[in-house]
C-alpha cells in the first residue's frame, strides 16, 4: 500500500482528516488509506460514505474550488461508472491547501493498490471490459474543465525521453487522464480519482492503461483488442506516444523500475527510434 513520505506528512494529513470529519459531522472508521506520497488520505465513515482529503502546496494549487470531482458531478454522465460526490470543503493553512470530499463508499477493492502498473492478471470478466468501454465512450462527450495534456509539455519532454520531436496534438477527447490500475476497481468497475480529468489526446486513456500493463502480456493484449478502434489510428498512436513519454519521465524520476525496459522497447517499436539512455 502507499504510505506517507515522512512522519511530518503523516501527522499533517491525519489532523486534516480529523478536521474534515468534524466539518462534515461524521467519524472515520477503520485504518486510513493513503495515496501517493501521502498527498491524500481517506477513510470510510460511520455514515456509510468515503471521506478523502487531498493536500497541495498553496503556491501550486489553483485558487478556484476543486474543479475535479465537483465538475465531474455536474458534467459527467451517470453512464460513467464512478463514485458520486455528496459534500466538498476546501480550506488553507498557510503553506498548504486542503480539499475534503465526501463521496460514495466503494466496497470492491482497487485492482492494484500498491502501484499504478499491473504485476499480475486480475482475471477481469468480459462485463468489466464492456463497462470500461462504455464509460470512456460516455465520458468523451462531457464538457472538459481543462486541457490536461499541453502541447508545450510534449514539446519539452519528447526529445528528452523518446528521442523524437513531439507531434502536433490536433485531436482531443474528454478523458479521465489518470487511467491506471490503482484507480480502477475489480468487478463491478468503478473509476476512481477525478482530480485530473479533462481534454486529452485521442487514445491517451486506453494507451495509459496499456503501457501500465506491459508486464502482463495477456492484459496488455486485451487492451489492444478492446481499444483497437482508437489505438490503431494515427491519432491513437500519438496518444500512445504521449502516454509513453509521461511514464518514461516518471522513470527518470526513479519510478517504474521493473516496467522501464518494457516501456523503452515499446517506444522504439512505435517510433522507430531508441529512447535516450537514462541518466545515471
Amino acid at each position: 500500500m502507499y504510505s506517507p513520505k515522512d512522519e511530518t506528512t503523516r501527522a499533517r494529513m491525519e489532523e486534516a482528516l480529523t478536521h474534515a470529519a468534524a466539518l462534515f459531522s461524521t467519524t472515520p472508521t477503520g485504518a486510513p488509506a493513503w495515496g501517493w506520497l501521502g498527498r491524500t488520505i481517506g477513510s470510510r465513515t460511520e455514515g456509510g460514505h468515503w471521506l478523502r482529503v487531498h493536500c497541495g502546496e498553496t503556491s501550486k494549487t489553483p485558487k478556484i474550488r476543486n474543479e475535479g470531482i465537483a465538475l465531474a458531478e455536474k458534467r459527467v454522465s451517470d453512464k460513467v461508472s464512478r463514485p458520486h460526490l455528496h459534500d466538498l470543503y476546501r480550506w488553507d493553512s498557510g503553506e498548504y491547501v486542503f480539499e475534503a470530499e465526501l463521496i460514495d463508499y466503494i466496497a470492491q477493492p482497487v485492482i492494484s493498490p500498491e502501484t499504478p502498473d499491473l504485476a499480475e492478471d486480475p482475471g477481469l470478466p468480459d462485463s468489466w471490459w464492456t463497462a470500461l468501454r462504455k464509460s470512456l465512450d460516455a465520458l468523451s462527450g462531457a464538457e472538459p474543465p481543462r486541457e490536461t495534456i499541453r502541447q508545450s509539455w510534449a514539446d519539452r519532454v519528447f526529445p528528452e525521453f523518446l528521442g523524437i520531436p513531439a507531434p502536433a496534438i490536433t485531436e482531443r477527447v474528454t478523458g479521465h487522464a489518470d487511467l491506471q490500475w490503482a484507480n480502477l476497481t475489480h468487478d463491478p468497475l468503478v473509476i476512481l480519482d477525478w482530480e485530473r480529468w479533462g481534454a486529452v489526446p485521442v487514445g491517451y486513456d486506453p494507451a495509459m492503461l496499456y503501457v501500465n500493463s506491459l508486464r502482463v502480456p495477456t492484459v496488455a493484449d486485451r487492451i489492444r483488442v478492446e481499444f483497437a478502434h482508437v489505438l490503431d489510428t494515427p491519432a491513437g498512436r500519438i496518444g500512445e506516444q504521449i502516454a509513453l513519454a509521461e511514464i518514461l519521465q516518471a522513470v527518470g524520476r526513479g519510478w517504474y523500475a521493473e516496467l522501464a525496459p518494457l516501456l523503452r522497447r515499446r517506444a522504439e517499436n512505435l517510433t522507430g527510434v531508441r529512447p535516450p539512455a537514462p541518466a545515471p
